[in-house]
Protein backbone atom coordinates (compact mmCIF):
# COMPACT_ATOMS: atom_id res chain seq x y z
CA UNK A 1 0.00 0.00 0.00
CA UNK A 2 1.18 4.08 -0.97
CA UNK A 3 2.37 5.21 1.91
CA UNK A 4 0.82 8.88 0.66
CA UNK A 5 -1.23 11.02 2.94
CA UNK A 6 -4.65 11.81 1.09
CA UNK A 7 -6.85 13.46 4.24
CA UNK A 8 -6.45 16.48 6.28
CA UNK A 9 -3.47 17.92 4.45
CA UNK A 10 -4.32 21.77 5.30
CA UNK A 11 -5.26 21.41 8.72
CA UNK A 12 -2.70 21.96 11.26
CA UNK A 13 -4.61 21.08 14.82
CA UNK A 14 -7.85 20.04 15.92
CA UNK A 15 -8.70 20.38 19.91
CA UNK A 16 -11.79 19.21 21.85
CA UNK A 17 -14.16 21.70 22.71
CA UNK A 18 -16.38 21.70 25.80
CA UNK A 19 -20.04 19.79 25.09
CA UNK A 20 -22.76 22.31 24.91
CA UNK A 21 -24.43 20.88 27.72
CA UNK A 22 -21.44 21.05 29.46
CA UNK A 23 -21.25 24.76 29.12
CA UNK A 24 -24.95 25.24 30.23
CA UNK A 25 -24.14 23.07 33.06
CA UNK A 26 -21.73 25.22 34.31
CA UNK A 27 -23.61 27.95 33.06
CA UNK A 28 -27.27 27.39 33.37
CA UNK A 29 -30.32 29.66 33.06
CA UNK A 30 -31.62 31.19 36.26
CA UNK A 31 -35.59 31.27 36.78
CA UNK A 32 -35.39 35.10 35.79
CA UNK A 33 -33.09 34.58 32.67
CA UNK A 34 -35.87 31.30 31.70
CA UNK A 35 -38.17 34.00 32.11
CA UNK A 36 -36.67 36.58 30.23
CA UNK A 37 -36.45 34.73 27.21
CA UNK A 38 -39.64 33.12 27.12
CA UNK A 39 -41.52 36.31 27.19
CA UNK A 40 -38.94 38.19 25.13
CA UNK A 41 -40.01 35.45 22.11
CA UNK A 42 -43.74 35.21 22.75
CA UNK A 43 -43.65 39.03 22.81
CA UNK A 44 -42.03 39.35 19.17
CA UNK A 45 -44.43 36.74 18.30
CA UNK A 46 -47.02 38.45 18.89
CA UNK A 47 -45.63 41.57 17.19
CA UNK A 48 -45.23 39.64 14.29
CA UNK A 49 -48.58 37.99 14.57
CA UNK A 50 -50.24 41.33 15.13
CA UNK A 51 -51.57 41.04 18.53
CA UNK A 52 -49.42 42.79 20.16
CA UNK A 53 -49.30 46.63 18.47
CA UNK A 54 -45.84 48.00 19.78
CA UNK A 55 -42.60 47.46 17.68
CA UNK A 56 -39.70 45.60 18.56
CA UNK A 57 -36.37 47.48 18.73
CA UNK A 58 -33.40 45.33 18.44
CA UNK A 59 -30.36 48.38 19.53
CA UNK A 60 -26.67 48.15 20.51
CA UNK A 61 -23.48 47.31 19.50
CA UNK A 62 -22.16 46.80 16.65
CA UNK A 63 -20.38 43.86 18.23
CA UNK A 64 -19.76 42.87 21.43
CA UNK A 65 -15.94 42.81 22.23
CA UNK A 66 -15.68 44.65 25.89
CA UNK A 67 -18.35 42.67 28.03
CA UNK A 68 -18.22 45.51 30.75
CA UNK A 69 -19.15 47.94 28.40
CA UNK A 70 -22.08 45.28 26.94
CA UNK A 71 -23.54 45.29 30.97
CA UNK A 72 -23.30 49.17 31.46
CA UNK A 73 -25.15 49.75 27.88
CA UNK A 74 -27.74 46.92 28.93
CA UNK A 75 -28.38 48.49 32.47
CA UNK A 76 -29.20 51.82 30.50
CA UNK A 77 -30.88 50.41 28.12
CA UNK A 78 -32.93 48.24 30.68
CA UNK A 79 -34.03 51.94 32.16
CA UNK A 80 -34.84 52.97 28.82
CA UNK A 81 -36.97 50.16 27.83
CA UNK A 82 -39.22 50.36 30.98
CA UNK A 83 -39.55 53.81 30.24
CA UNK A 84 -40.86 53.41 26.27
CA UNK A 85 -42.45 50.01 27.20
CA UNK A 86 -45.82 50.76 26.00
CA UNK A 87 -45.12 51.55 22.68
CA UNK A 88 -41.60 49.99 21.59
CA UNK A 89 -39.92 46.85 22.94
CA UNK A 90 -36.66 47.35 23.21
CA UNK A 91 -34.30 44.32 22.81
CA UNK A 92 -30.29 44.20 22.74
CA UNK A 93 -28.38 43.35 20.32
CA UNK A 94 -25.36 41.12 21.41
CA UNK A 95 -23.68 40.04 18.74
CA UNK A 96 -20.96 37.62 19.11
CA UNK A 97 -19.99 36.52 15.24
CA UNK A 98 -18.90 38.81 12.83
CA UNK A 99 -18.72 37.88 8.88
CA UNK A 100 -15.98 39.21 7.29
CA UNK A 101 -15.57 39.89 3.48
CA UNK A 102 -11.84 38.62 3.62
CA UNK A 103 -10.49 38.72 6.39
CA UNK A 104 -10.59 40.81 10.33
CA UNK A 105 -11.60 40.02 13.84
CA UNK A 106 -14.35 37.71 13.99
CA UNK A 107 -16.25 38.28 16.78
CA UNK A 108 -15.57 37.70 20.62
CA UNK A 109 -16.63 33.93 20.22
CA UNK A 110 -13.81 33.06 17.93
CA UNK A 111 -11.23 35.83 19.13
CA UNK A 112 -12.12 37.28 22.75
CA UNK A 113 -8.88 38.44 23.44
CA UNK A 114 -8.52 40.41 20.36
CA UNK A 115 -4.70 39.06 19.86
CA UNK A 116 -5.48 36.12 17.55
CA UNK A 117 -5.13 34.19 19.98
CA UNK A 118 -8.58 32.57 19.36
CA UNK A 119 -9.32 30.96 22.76
CA UNK A 120 -12.57 30.02 21.36
CA UNK A 121 -13.52 28.02 24.68
CA UNK A 122 -13.30 31.19 26.40
CA UNK A 123 -15.10 33.28 23.91
CA UNK A 124 -17.91 30.71 24.51
CA UNK A 125 -18.09 30.84 28.17
CA UNK A 126 -18.08 34.81 27.81
CA UNK A 127 -20.20 34.69 25.60
CA UNK A 128 -23.01 32.76 27.56
CA UNK A 129 -21.97 34.61 30.86
CA UNK A 130 -23.03 38.18 29.14
CA UNK A 131 -26.31 36.80 28.02
CA UNK A 132 -27.42 34.95 31.30
CA UNK A 133 -25.99 38.79 32.97
CA UNK A 134 -28.34 40.57 30.24
CA UNK A 135 -31.54 38.06 30.32
CA UNK A 136 -31.08 38.65 34.31
CA UNK A 137 -31.74 42.06 33.78
CA UNK A 138 -35.37 41.43 32.30
CA UNK A 139 -34.17 42.77 29.07
CA UNK A 140 -34.18 40.19 26.06
CA UNK A 141 -31.08 39.77 23.37
CA UNK A 142 -30.78 39.34 19.78
CA UNK A 143 -28.01 38.15 18.10
CA UNK A 144 -26.65 36.95 14.54
CA UNK A 145 -26.26 32.97 13.50
CA UNK A 146 -23.20 32.64 11.93
CA UNK A 147 -21.55 29.31 12.72
CA UNK A 148 -23.58 26.32 12.35
CA UNK A 149 -22.40 24.84 16.04
CA UNK A 150 -22.74 27.96 18.23
CA UNK A 151 -26.75 27.91 18.56
CA UNK A 152 -26.28 24.66 20.47
CA UNK A 153 -24.20 26.49 23.11
CA UNK A 154 -26.30 30.10 23.67
CA UNK A 155 -29.86 29.50 21.71
CA UNK A 156 -31.74 28.94 25.04
CA UNK A 157 -30.60 32.49 25.81
CA UNK A 158 -31.63 34.21 22.26
CA UNK A 159 -34.68 36.33 21.86
CA UNK A 160 -34.53 36.99 18.50
CA UNK A 161 -32.34 35.79 15.71
CA UNK A 162 -30.81 37.52 12.33
CA UNK A 163 -29.28 35.78 9.08
CA UNK A 164 -27.34 38.27 7.91
CA UNK A 165 -27.43 39.33 4.31
CA UNK A 166 -23.59 37.03 3.41
CA UNK A 167 -25.66 33.67 4.80
CA UNK A 168 -28.89 34.31 3.93
CA UNK A 169 -28.64 32.58 0.77
CA UNK A 170 -26.57 29.60 2.22
CA UNK A 171 -28.67 26.64 2.78
CA UNK A 172 -27.05 25.35 5.79
CA UNK A 173 -28.38 28.84 7.68
CA UNK A 174 -31.68 28.03 6.00
CA UNK A 175 -31.37 24.73 7.63
CA UNK A 176 -30.21 25.67 10.64
CA UNK A 177 -32.98 28.73 11.18
CA UNK A 178 -35.95 25.72 10.63
CA UNK A 179 -34.99 24.86 13.97
CA UNK A 180 -34.04 27.92 15.92
CA UNK A 181 -36.64 28.22 18.96
CA UNK A 182 -36.77 32.40 18.28
CA UNK A 183 -38.01 34.22 15.33
CA UNK A 184 -35.40 34.73 12.57
CA UNK A 185 -35.31 37.72 10.40
CA UNK A 186 -33.60 37.74 6.84
CA UNK A 187 -31.76 40.06 5.78
CA UNK A 188 -31.94 41.58 2.09
CA UNK A 189 -29.30 40.58 -0.35
CA UNK A 190 -25.91 43.00 -0.13
CA UNK A 191 -26.90 43.88 -3.87
CA UNK A 192 -30.58 45.49 -2.30
CA UNK A 193 -32.38 42.89 -3.68
CA UNK A 194 -35.14 40.78 -1.78
CA UNK A 195 -34.81 37.39 -3.72
CA UNK A 196 -32.38 35.80 -1.32
CA UNK A 197 -34.20 36.91 1.79
CA UNK A 198 -37.51 35.45 -0.34
CA UNK A 199 -35.82 32.14 -0.64
CA UNK A 200 -34.66 31.83 2.54
CA UNK A 201 -38.34 32.79 4.57
CA UNK A 202 -39.63 30.25 2.33
CA UNK A 203 -37.25 27.45 3.23
CA UNK A 204 -37.53 28.28 6.80
CA UNK A 205 -40.82 27.59 6.99
CA UNK A 206 -40.24 23.95 6.46
CA UNK A 207 -38.95 20.48 7.89
CA UNK A 208 -34.86 19.94 7.06
CA UNK A 209 -33.18 17.41 7.88
CA UNK A 210 -29.14 18.37 7.86
CA UNK A 211 -26.03 17.36 10.00
CA UNK A 212 -25.15 18.88 13.10
CA UNK A 213 -24.24 18.50 16.66
CA UNK A 214 -26.57 17.35 19.74
CA UNK A 215 -26.15 18.94 23.37
CA UNK A 216 -23.51 16.28 23.79
CA UNK A 217 -21.16 17.36 20.72
CA UNK A 218 -21.70 14.21 19.01
CA UNK A 219 -22.65 14.41 15.17
CA UNK A 220 -26.47 14.05 14.28
CA UNK A 221 -29.08 13.97 12.30
CA UNK A 222 -31.01 16.88 12.93
CA UNK A 223 -34.60 16.69 11.96
CA UNK A 224 -36.21 20.69 12.63
CA UNK A 225 -39.97 21.16 12.64
CA UNK A 226 -39.77 24.09 10.50
CA UNK A 227 -39.96 27.83 11.55
CA UNK A 228 -43.02 29.90 10.89
CA UNK A 229 -41.92 33.34 12.22
CA UNK A 230 -39.36 34.00 9.30
CA UNK A 231 -39.30 37.55 8.08
CA UNK A 232 -37.25 39.97 6.04
CA UNK A 233 -34.97 43.00 7.15
CA UNK A 234 -34.25 45.86 4.75
CA UNK A 235 -30.59 46.95 4.92
CA UNK A 236 -30.24 48.39 1.89
CA UNK A 237 -27.69 47.48 -0.91
CA UNK A 238 -26.01 48.11 -3.70
CA UNK A 239 -24.76 51.48 -2.46
CA UNK A 240 -28.95 52.54 -1.59
CA UNK A 241 -31.29 52.62 0.75
CA UNK A 242 -34.67 50.98 1.02
CA UNK A 243 -36.20 51.96 4.16
CA UNK A 244 -38.01 54.99 2.10
CA UNK A 245 -41.75 54.73 1.42
CA UNK A 246 -41.41 53.44 -2.25
CA UNK A 247 -38.89 50.72 -1.49
CA UNK A 248 -40.86 49.72 1.22
CA UNK A 249 -44.37 49.73 -1.39
CA UNK A 250 -41.88 47.48 -3.60
CA UNK A 251 -40.71 45.03 -0.94
CA UNK A 252 -44.73 44.51 0.40
CA UNK A 253 -45.68 43.98 -3.06
CA UNK A 254 -42.74 41.43 -3.61
CA UNK A 255 -43.22 39.61 -0.26
CA UNK A 256 -47.11 39.29 -1.03
CA UNK A 257 -46.72 37.81 -4.16
CA UNK A 258 -44.28 35.41 -2.56
CA UNK A 259 -47.11 34.12 -0.55
CA UNK A 260 -44.63 34.87 2.42
CA UNK A 261 -44.96 37.34 5.56
CA UNK A 262 -45.49 41.07 4.57
CA UNK A 263 -43.96 41.78 8.09
CA UNK A 264 -41.09 44.12 7.68
CA UNK A 265 -38.10 45.35 9.75
CA UNK A 266 -35.91 48.57 9.05
CA UNK A 267 -32.06 47.94 9.83
CA UNK A 268 -30.75 51.70 10.08
CA UNK A 269 -27.63 50.92 9.57
CA UNK A 270 -25.12 49.45 6.66
CA UNK A 271 -26.57 50.87 3.21
CA UNK A 272 -29.66 52.54 4.67
CA UNK A 273 -27.63 54.95 6.18
CA UNK A 274 -24.37 54.83 4.04
CA UNK A 275 -22.53 53.52 6.81
CA UNK A 276 -22.60 57.14 7.99
CA UNK A 277 -23.75 55.63 12.13
CA UNK A 278 -24.97 59.69 12.20
CA UNK A 279 -27.44 59.30 9.81
CA UNK A 280 -29.48 56.21 11.67
CA UNK A 281 -31.62 58.86 13.83
CA UNK A 282 -33.25 60.05 10.17
CA UNK A 283 -33.65 57.06 9.22
CA UNK A 284 -35.79 56.17 12.28
CA UNK A 285 -37.64 59.21 11.82
CA UNK A 286 -38.17 58.80 8.24
CA UNK A 287 -39.93 55.58 9.59
CA UNK A 288 -41.88 56.80 12.30
CA UNK A 289 -43.40 59.60 9.94
CA UNK A 290 -44.33 56.24 7.53
CA UNK A 291 -46.38 54.67 10.40
CA UNK A 292 -48.13 57.92 11.25
CA UNK A 293 -49.20 58.13 7.50
CA UNK A 294 -50.36 54.59 7.52
CA UNK A 295 -47.55 52.50 6.91
CA UNK A 296 -49.08 48.50 8.10
CA UNK A 297 -46.10 46.33 7.34
CA UNK A 298 -43.01 47.70 9.58
CA UNK A 299 -43.31 45.78 12.72
CA UNK A 300 -39.47 46.72 13.84
CA UNK A 301 -36.25 48.68 13.48
CA UNK A 302 -32.32 47.67 14.35
CA UNK A 303 -30.27 50.27 15.53
CA UNK A 304 -26.29 50.06 16.11
CA UNK A 305 -25.63 51.94 18.90
CA UNK A 306 -23.08 52.34 21.94
CA UNK A 307 -21.86 54.43 24.95
CA UNK A 308 -19.63 56.30 22.74
CA UNK A 309 -20.06 57.64 18.97
CA UNK A 310 -18.55 55.99 15.84
CA UNK A 311 -15.89 53.62 15.49
CA UNK A 312 -12.07 52.26 16.22
CA UNK A 313 -9.36 50.67 14.70
CA UNK A 314 -7.83 47.81 16.77
CA UNK A 315 -4.30 48.36 17.06
CA UNK A 316 -1.54 46.13 18.50
CA UNK A 317 -2.58 46.48 21.94
CA UNK A 318 -6.30 45.55 22.78
CA UNK A 319 -5.17 47.50 25.58
CA UNK A 320 -5.36 50.86 24.12
CA UNK A 321 -8.79 50.50 23.00
CA UNK A 322 -11.09 53.74 24.11
CA UNK A 323 -14.05 52.68 26.37
CA UNK A 324 -17.11 51.88 24.83
CA UNK A 325 -16.40 52.41 21.09
CA UNK A 326 -16.96 49.99 18.68
CA UNK A 327 -14.55 48.67 16.51
CA UNK A 328 -16.27 47.21 13.79
CA UNK A 329 -19.66 49.65 12.04
CA UNK A 330 -19.87 52.66 13.34
CA UNK A 331 -22.42 53.65 16.40
CA UNK A 332 -24.81 56.46 17.50
CA UNK A 333 -24.08 57.56 21.28
CA UNK A 334 -26.19 57.01 24.01
CA UNK A 335 -27.32 60.38 24.37
CA UNK A 336 -28.45 60.29 20.69
CA UNK A 337 -29.94 56.72 21.18
CA UNK A 338 -32.00 57.96 24.50
CA UNK A 339 -33.27 60.51 22.25
CA UNK A 340 -34.15 59.03 19.40
CA UNK A 341 -35.74 56.43 20.54
CA UNK A 342 -37.79 58.83 22.84
CA UNK A 343 -39.13 60.60 20.04
CA UNK A 344 -40.30 57.66 18.35
CA UNK A 345 -42.12 56.32 21.09
CA UNK A 346 -43.35 59.80 21.77
CA UNK A 347 -45.16 60.04 18.13
CA UNK A 348 -45.93 56.51 18.29
CA UNK A 349 -47.60 56.61 21.19
CA UNK A 350 -50.95 56.95 20.11
CA UNK A 351 -50.82 55.78 16.35
CA UNK A 352 -50.02 52.06 16.80
CA UNK A 353 -52.99 50.75 19.04
CA UNK A 354 -54.56 52.41 15.93
CA UNK A 355 -52.88 49.85 13.17
CA UNK A 356 -55.42 47.39 11.21
CA UNK A 357 -52.11 45.10 10.71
Amino acid sequence: MLDIKVDDLNIESQDLLTTPRAIKEQLPLSDAARDTVSRGRDTIRNILDREDHRLFMVIGPCSIHDVDAAMEYANRLRKLADEVSDTLVLVQRVYFEKPRTTVGWKGLINDPYINDSFKIEDGLHMARKLLLDIADLGLPAATEALDPITPQYMQDLIGWTAIGARTAESQTHREMSSGLSSPVGFKNGTDGSLDVAINAMQSVTHPHRFLGIDPDGKVAITTTRGNSYGHVVLRGGGGKPNYDSVSIALAEEELSTAGVSTNIVVDASHANSNKDPSLQPLVMENVTQQIIEGNESIVGMMVESHLKHGKQKVGDDPDELEYGVSITDGCIDWETTEKAVRDMADKLRDVLPNRKG
